[in-house]
Formats: structure tokens, C-alpha cells, sequence
């Protein structure tokens, strides 16, 4: 996140100074809809959508277009050795969630629908596109899980509406 901030930081100017330019933010559908396991992995890539959201109505005036890219599994080696360190304590409490998420870890590497070679191809389009999304998802797996999603908000906020209209003054 830090680094986000700084690299943005370095370049704004002089993106600023013509009037143009391009951020493409790497978030993740993760932090759209997280899951057990991962969830400060979740919760790093849900700030970088957060600044991603609110860099994109600060930029787009000064002609600075933000688009988050949502990437899903891609077969980049993420859910091998290198990329996971779990922690050495486990709690047995966790065992159906966090821990049904973590013995699932070794036997995801390989098996990603997303091709990485593709999601560059895209990316690097993006970069050039005239009317750029807010977000971007990439590959089959973060379309479905952010319709999942859509589909819960959308149930969850009609189901609750009246509660949360009754908290306005009368």
C-alpha cells in the first residue's frame, strides 16, 4: 500500500502538467470478496481500492484517469512455496474456515483458470483505452465472485432498507 502511495505520489506531477495520464492500480477480487484464510491479504488489496476509488474522482478532473484492475487466480506461482508463509501456531477453532483454506493452498498452484500472459495483454490495452472502468475484473473466477457478491449487496440491502432509512430524522 505504502509503495502504491509513493510511486503515485512521484508521478502525479508530471502527469499533472499535461493534463493526462494513466493510473492502473493492481488490487485483487479478494478484496472485493474476501474469504476465510487470506483475509489481511484481502484487507491490504480492500485499501488499495479504497485510495484506487477515491484517486479516480480526485484525478479524472485534471484528466488523470484510475482504474482498479481485479485480478482472480492466474497461474503466476502465488500459491506456491514461495509467495505463502502460514503461521506456525494453529488453532483447532479455525479448522473448517481458515484452516480448510490453508490445506487448500498447495493444491491450487497449477490449477489457476487466468493466464498471465493474457491479463498483460489486457492490462497493457487498458492503459491505452479512451473510457477506462473504475474496475476491472480479470479472469472467469472474479467475474463469478464479484456477481456473487452484487447479487448478496443487492439481497442484503433490500432485505435491511427500511432499518437503515429509519436512522434518518423525521
Amino acid at each position: 500500500m505504502f509503495g502504491l502511495l509513493n510511486v503515485t505520489r512521484a508521478v502525479l506531477p508530471v502527469m499533472r502538467a499535461p493534463g493526462s495520464g494513466r493510473v492502473l492500480n493492481i488490487g485483487s477480487i479478494a478484496a472485493f470478496f474476501n474469504a476465510p484464510g487470506p483475509g489481511l491479504y484481502g484487507a491490504t488489496k480492500f485499501a488499495v481500492e479504497g485510495i484506487s476509488e477515491a484517486m479516480r474522482g480526485e484525478l479524472e478532473p485534471l484528466g488523470i484517469l484510475t482504474t482498479i484492475v481485479e485480478p482472480g487466480a492466474f497461474r503466476t506461482g502465488f500459491f506456491g512455496d514461495r509467495s505463502f508463509r502460514f503461521a506456525q501456531q494453529v488453532i483447532g477453532d479455525y479448522a473448517a474456515t481458515v484452516g480448510a483454506a490453508r490445506a487448500a493452498v498447495p493444491n491450487r498452484d497449477g490449477t489457476q483458470p487466468g493466464d498471465p500472459v493474457e491479463a498483460a495483454r489486457v492490462i497493457v490495452d487498458l492503459a491505452e483505452h479512451p473510457a477506462p472502468p473504475t474496475r476491472l475484473q480479470l479472469g472467469s473466477d472474479a467475474v463469478t465472485r464479484a456477481e456473487a457478491k452484487l447479487e448478496h449487496l443487492t439481497k442484503e440491502l433490500t432485505q435491511w432498507r427500511a432499518v437503515s432509512l429509519s436512522t434518518d430524522y423525521k
